[in-house]
């Protein structure tokens, strides 16, 4: 199994490249060269099995024999094993046909400790092999910050920067990062919006000189690893639900879309799907595409779905590689005219992609409706990115006798100002966080420059 550059112009990695690398030399995200299959049998036989048994199979042909199968399945078992609820990812039925996935089940109470409890034990797996330090950069709208300070907080081999958006992600989401006070976390804030920090962890990899020779980590998703973990829910709910008998629909609250093309990848790899709906909020980069061939940047809005606030998603580079023939050259023009302009779509592309992909856009007022009615109808309370998606799933649900699975992508606690709002007194956290609003705080503002930023990095690096 090698790996390659959305843009063409990267060389192939391996699976440990690939993961110590994170974002290819020419600006593209790698993807695997050729797509493992799962067959009618494969999938039929992971009936019953444990989530963690089932992520090992489905993930085993990603790794290829790069760690040792017994070392691997550990390293998966000790990972899913930090989750609270025995099922990890257990699902939850909302009417005859609609279920909810939850994913919030592990140790920051959002979905993307699925694959960074993951990713931190790979990293520091590879590292202790090479006998290599490496600094991780990544920039979080909210919930992946936390996730990737858990997941990595006990390496040894890793130093950890994280970047948020300062002012403008949940006190929860910002006290789960900055209450972290282990010798290799740092929290930085950034006197600006989510795309400004993430511009600048970009801008970081495309050239690591400041540096001096120490391995930059990204965990964030462009990391091909945290696509890869994320592949596994989708099988094991599609499985749940009688797959590979029966086809299932997702609708994902979407943001930077790692969440969807890890969808659409356990879909590459042969489970039986029926569409995507991806559910956004006002900022609607991936619906207006979708729905009116308008792929152009707007101005950031500030939102009641604080993680879904983002002007640029990345990881839709992915699916436009599969959309455009993985004609490379031709996404890295489309990209470039992006930048400068509003641009659109070649009509086959677009097409490849309405077959199987519907979109929704909610805005704020909508949002706390949902988490009101959703209450109403099912006694569960929503957090407001769950709440898009519940919305969505129902707008473009599709043929009725397909069961819709809506992931359920963090936990109302986390956005208890969401919740207040809505009319609710609000959620309680979950007792290994009961303390956390008393919790000491450390964290540094820096402005939303580059040199600042780099500069800081360089200074505290262990």
């Amino acid at each position: 199994m090698r790996y390659i550059s959305t843009r063409g112009q990267a060389p192939a990695l391996s699976f440990e490249e690939v993961v110590l690398t994170g974002m290819a030399s020419d600006g593209g995200l790698y993807v695997p060269e050729t797509v493992p299959q799962l067959s009618h049998d494969d999938l039929a036989a992971m009936a019953g099995l444990s989530y963690a048994e089932i992520a090992f199979r489905v993930m085993q042909p990603y790794v290829n024999g790069e760690i040792d199968d017994e070392t691997f399945r550990t390293i998966v078992t000790e990972a899913y094993a930090t989750f609270s609820h025995d099922a990890v990812v257990p699902l939850n039925q909302l009417d005859a046909n609609h279920f909810l996935l939850e994913l919030f089940h592990g140790p920051t109470l959002a979905f993307k400790d699925v694959a960074l409890q993951l990713l931190g034990r790979l990293l520091d797996h590879f590292l202790k092999k090479r006998g290599e330090r490496a600094v991780i950069m990544g920039a979080t709208s909210g919930d992946t910050g936390s996730a990737a300070i858990e997941g990595c907080r006990h390496c040894d081999n890793l130093d950890i920067f994280i970047l948020h958006p300062y002012q403008r992600v949940s006190e929860v989401q910002r006290r789960q990062m900055t209450s972290v006070l282990a010798d290799n976390v740092f929290n930085v804030a950034i006197e600006g919006n989510f795309d400004d920090a993430q511009a600048m962890v970009k801008a970081s990899f495309a050239d690591q000189s400041f540096l001096n020779g120490t391995r930059l980590v990204a965990v964030n998703s462009i990391n091909w690893a945290r696509i890869m973990a994320q592949i596994v829910y989708y099988v094991a709910s599609a499985v749940a639900l009688g797959a590979p008998h029966r086809k299932v629909s997702f609708c994902v609250p979407s943001a930077n879309f790692g969440n969807v093309f890890a969808g659409y990848m356990a879909y590459r790899m042969g489970l039986p799907v029926e569409r995507f709906v991806i559910a956004t909020n006002a900022n609607d980069i991936l619906h207006r595409t979708l729905a009116a061939n308008d792929f152009s940047k707007q101005e950031l809005k500030a939102t009641l779905a604080p993680s879904m606030d983002i002007v640029v998603s990345s990881n839709f580079e992915r699916l436009l590689f599969e959309a455009y023939g993985r004609d490379g050259a031709a996404v890295a023009a489309l990209l470039e005219r992006f930048q400068a302009e509003p641009t659109a779509l070649a009509d086959a592309p677009l097409a490849r992609l309405r077959e199987l992909f519907a979109s929704h856009s909610v805005d704020d007022a909508t949002i706390l409706e949902v988490i009101r009615e959703a209450h109403h109808r099912t006694q569960e309370i929503l957090d407001p990115h769950t709440a898009t998606g519940y919305r969505a799933a129902e707008r473009e649900r599709g043929e009725a006798s397909v069961p819709m699975v809506t992931l359920a992508t963090a936990h109302p606690a986390k956005f208890a100002e969401a919740v207040v709002k809505a009319g609710f007194p609000g959620v309680p956290l979950p007792p290994h966080m009961d303390d956390l609003l008393e919790r000491e705080e450390r964290y540094t503002v820096l402005p939303a420059e580059l040199s600042a930023v780099q500069q800081f990095v360089v200074d505290n690096r262990r």
